[in-house]
């Protein structure tokens, strides 16, 4: 059949178009780095965010935990981080 195999080019084409763009979705979604908190924490107090690093770094890892303890003693803005990091990153 003439035109068939430039109609059936055509489709191949577009599937795999598809697939490529599919596959670059994909690959853009990146997860955290590992110590990196997978939330946003735009307009918490550094403190806060430097103790919700800590935390999820330490509940993704399996060598121990990362903690400032004098900090996390003496500062309820890191300790209160370092606990909610600890418990989102433990869970994933």
């Amino acid at each position: 059949m003439p035109g068939s195999s430039a109609t059936c080019g055509t489709v191949t084409r577009a599937a795999l178009t598809a697939v490529l763009a599919l596959v670059a979705g994909c690959a853009a979604q990146s997860s955290s780095p590992p110590g990196r908190p997978p939330v946003n924490l735009q307009g918490y107090p550094p403190a806060f965010r430097q103790g919700h690093a800590d935390g999820c770094a330490s509940g993704q890892s399996l060598l121990g935990r990362t903690r400032d303890e004098a900090r996390y003693k003496s500062d309820g803005l890191y300790a209160q981080g370092w606990a909610d990091g600890y418990s989102i990153c433990k869970s994933r």
